[in-house]
């Protein structure tokens, strides 16, 4: 009895191995490289903001580098550093302080195109950003649309900042690898 459960289990294991091997040939996706540069035009307070303070621990102030902190981000993206250019995406998410030092926060963005070739898709960003990094980097995780499985790295630098209006200007490069 014991031979012929052998040869039934091997070629039960091949049939296995052959299935795998099929369904793999027919998702032979090749990556496309997408790179671009974006704008995030941010207003962290006053009438026109984009940033909103959501809660913070008792006792904490409401600062960006507070422990505990937590902001909603719903900024316009442009094609160039000008306000007025071209808007052709939202950067939605939410900021979180979370070191107890208030170095790093947590970032969680959704890029939603509204305009262009990529109208209606998105890119996911999430991670640590170190705030007082020049450049900081933060992963790609996701994306929807033109940009289905995207991952990959954005960076992020503060262009200008214009306190007297709460303004900064944040150029964004991405590199992403999607199907």
């Amino acid at each position: 009895m014991a031979p012929k459960s052998i040869a039934t289990l091997t070629k039960l294991s091949f049939l296995i191995l052959l299935v795998i091997f099929a369904s793999s040939q027919a998702y032979d996706y090749h990556f496309i490289e997408t790179n671009m540069t974006l704008y995030f035009q941010e207003y962290y307070a006053g009438p026109n903001a984009t940033v909103n303070k959501l809660t913070r621990i008792p006792g904490n102030i409401w600062a960006f580098d507070s422990f505990g902190t937590t902001y909603a981000v719903d900024d316009q993206i442009t094609q160039s550093p000008d306000k007025n250019s071209s808007k052709i995406a939202r950067g939605q998410g939410i900021y979180i302080t979370s070191s107890l030092d208030g170095a790093n926060m947590q970032v969680l963005i959704s890029i939603v195109f509204t305009s262009n070739e990529y109208n209606g898709s998105t890119l996911e960003i999430q991670g640590c950003n170190i705030q007082r990094a020049d450049v900081k980097e933060i992963s790609v995780v996701g994306g929807t649309g033109k940009f289905k499985f995207a991952k990959g790295i954005a960076t992020f630098e503060t262009i200008c900042t214009h306190k007297s209006i709460f303004y900064s200007l944040i150029r964004c490069n991405f590199t992403v690898l999607h199907y």
